[in-house]
């Protein structure tokens, strides 16, 4: 149990320095001492400094993953289904801490290029991917003509929003991306 607990105190002390200070920034001897943990301790719960990064981006992801299949759940209409994108980016934010913006952006801006073998980037990658796939879905189910193109529109006005995050305005950028999206989808 102390092995679990030590590994989320070095996670939550990671992924809120990381994405709060930047990942460049941020060292493991600061992540460590912000935990309470001896940097040996710290590589023996993820290896590496990109260990480290890839754990606390898995675990976002499954999160973020729930907390979307949770508002997904609870719209009541297939239309409610796709604005539950960004119910679920405002709970979530609320619920896990906020960062500057979106942690997957964040480690791309920080990380330019293609994935390739860096297990860092397939996980951004792994996150575009789900956000796209599962959009296409869920416009789909609610009979939008064209729906590629909505979800190219919806990933702009969402990856927009979260950009928003980083200038501070507009004030509310989640909610008015959601109004956005309320306006872009056809009445169907």
């Amino acid at each position: 149990m102390a092995r679990t607990e030590t590994r989320e105190r070095i996670l939550d002390s990671a992924e809120r320095l990381f994405f709060g200070d930047g990942i460049g920034v941020t060292g493991v001897d600061r992540v460590a001492a912000d935990a309470g943990v001896a940097i040996a301790t710290l590589y023996q719960h993820v290896g590496s400094k990109d260990g480290l990064l890839e754990a606390v981006l898995e675990r976002r992801l499954a999160a973020w993953t729930a907390q979307w299949e949770a508002a997904i759940e609870a719209a009541p209409t297939p239309r409610e289904r796709v604005l539950a994108l960004f119910d679920a980016l405002v709970e979530f934010r609320r619920v896990s801490g906020t960062t500057q913006w979106c942690c997957f952006l964040a480690t791309a801006s920080e990380r330019p290029g293609g994935a390739g073998a860096d297990p860092v980037l397939r996980l951004v990658d792994a996150d575009t991917a789900a956000l796209v796939s599962r959009l296409r879905v869920l416009v789909e189910e609610a009979g939008v003509p064209d729906p590629d193109v909505m979800v190219a529109r919806l990933l702009v006005v969402y990856s927009g929003a979260l950009a928003s995050l980083l200038r501070g305005e507009p004030a509310d950028p989640l909610g008015e991306a959601r109004a956005i999206a309320d306006v872009l989808l056809p009445a169907v």
